[in-house]
């Protein structure tokens, strides 16, 4: 399939902006993943930097198929589902960071009833999944901060992917909300984990070994939290600026039990 439209204006714009503003894609997130992945023609010429200016009366052509999902975070929580073996049909959830919508539209894609979209930003959201019936957008919002009145109903499952803070401050915040037997799918980005000093140039955690630490941290946090952890996996796909991320997926445990002995194995 191919996309192709040719807008004749004056001036340029980024690539991605370009992209964006002409309704070809979704979000400047989804314009972005496509132009890394070499799926964007500029005159005839492939251009994989989003950054590129471009004349308004360019002819823009998208190669392949689109991204199925209004970001690549909707591929990300995709895996886990497929993984995890988790089925989120008739399901209602919370998500955690929600940005532009990628978790979300991959919740409702595979049957989500209702989603409680929440994030510290504000105008983030693609248009596609804010004017959804199914979705609650909630932003401006810290999790950490919300008042537990903002959700109207407990939580099946909630999903998590959050930048700038460790997942061990996150997940307290999130279990009131939670049904008795709840799981949370956490997004874990090592540079949010690690010490400073194990972040490198473009803030890239590039040791194995200090992954797997931030890795452990998240499980440990998770258990502690009072969670079984059922299963870790590497995400199918980097963040933008090119670190390796996992997928962990954890449920509440049965008041009085003890922690399950389950062996999860990760990879990548």
């Amino acid at each position: 399939m191919i996309a192709d439209n040719k807008i004749k204006r004056t001036g340029k714009l980024r690539l991605d902006r370009y992209l964006f503003e002409r309704g070809l894609v979704q979000s400047r997130e989804q314009a972005q993943a496509l132009i890394l992945a070499g799926q964007v023609l500029v005159n005839g010429q492939k251009k994989d930097k989003a950054g590129t200016l471009v004349a308004n009366d360019a002819d823009i052509r998208i190669l392949g198929e689109q991204m199925p999902y209004v970001s690549r975070g909707g591929l990300k929580l995709e895996a886990a589902l497929r993984e995890f073996s988790i089925d989120v049909t008739s399901t209602t959830v919370l998500d955690v960071g929600a940005s532009t919508g990628g978790f979300t539209d991959c919740l409702l894609q595979h049957g989500a009833t209702k989603v409680f979209a929440v994030d510290v930003g504000y105008g983030q959201m693609a248009w596609k999944i804010r004017q959804d019936p199914r979705v609650v957008v909630i932003e401006r919002t810290n999790i950490r901060e919300m008042a537990a009145d903002l959700i109207s109903e407990k939580i099946d499952v909630a999903v998590i992917d959050v930048s700038f803070i460790s997942l061990e401050k996150v997940i307290p915040s999130v279990i009131p909300f939670l049904k008795a037997g709840g799981g949370i799918i956490a997004l874990i980005k090592p540079q949010f984990e690690v010490g400073k000093g194990q972040v490198g140039k473009g803030g890239i955690v590039r040791d194995e070994a200090a992954r797997n630490t931030a890795v452990e941290k998240v499980r440990t946090a998770f258990q502690s939290a009072g969670f079984d952890v059922q299963g870790i996996i590497p995400s199918p796909i980097t963040g933008q600026d090119g670190n390796v991320e996992y997928l962990i997926y954890a449920v509440t445990r049965p008041a009085n039990s003890s922690p399950s002995t389950r062996i999860d194995t990760m990879s990548g």
